[in-house]
């Protein structure tokens, strides 16, 4: 299966040539001097993979940050949350008022995504980690809580792993495996219109070997242009 790594790509999506790698601005004078490197690896539905977006030093920085805070991750069930079987990870919320890293984080996301990320907008960060067997079954991101649809996904990579803990995306055909700090993964969890992507189930398959690291920035929005 896609977990496993061994998911073959459709020829038709091996020879699309649409699918590149570039330096983007998002035109925000914010990137000029620093653009971030995209490799684009879906077009429908949406997913980007821009590298070295966090460093070494603040990806090290957020995990110490966030250790003290640790605790079993829940997930949204109508107005509560409660633990899962399906999602077995600790999680830690991190506000920009912690340190300055987070703040200097923010903006480079604000400025990538062009989208006002600051709360009510948007979630604060998530850092997660999953230890052995730690993983998050099929699920979409934009489940809604309080008529509050999660726009977007940013995905920061800030640990590798020996074996497993790879984001695999069901219907879009394609696992994207942890390699430290280099991958921040982006996607749209809405249409244009506001409803759902079906297209962007996806799991957090289960670590085999090591520790995963890794911390998501969601954005909520009632309505969504885009």
């Amino acid at each position: 299966g896609m977990c496993s790594g061994e998911w073959p790509l459709p020829l038709l999506s091996q020879l699309h040539y649409s699918l590149h790698c570039s330096y983007e601005t998002n035109d925000s004078p914010y990137l000029i001097l620093q653009p971030v490197k995209r490799e684009l690896l879906r077009l429908q539905p949406y997913i980007a993979l821009y590298h070295d977006f966090v460093s070494d030093l603040e990806a090290e920085k957020i995990k110490g940050l966030a250790a003290p805070w640790l605790q079993r991750s829940v997930v949204a069930s109508e107005e509560t949350q409660q633990k899962a079987e399906y999602r077995i990870s600790k999680s830690a919320w991190l506000k920009d008022t912690v340190d300055p890293v987070i703040v200097s984080l923010d903006q480079r996301i604000a400025a990538l995504t062009g989208l006002d990320i600051r709360p009510p907008y948007a979630e604060y960060l998530q850092v997660v980690n999953y230890g052995i067997g730690g993983h998050y079954e099929p699920h979409f991101d934009h489940a809604t809580v309080s008529n509050k649809a999660l726009s977007t996904a940013l995905v920061f990579q800030l640990s590798s792993v020996d074996a497993g803990g790879s984001t695999a995306f069901i219907y879009a055909n394609l696992s994207v495996p942890v390699v430290k700090v280099s991958g921040t993964l982006f996607w749209w969890n809405l249409h244009r219109n506001g409803a759902g992507n079906g297209d962007t189930l996806h799991a957090g398959c289960p670590v085999l070997a090591g520790d995963k690291w890794g911390k998501r920035h969601q954005r909520a929005s009632q309505c969504t242009a885009r």
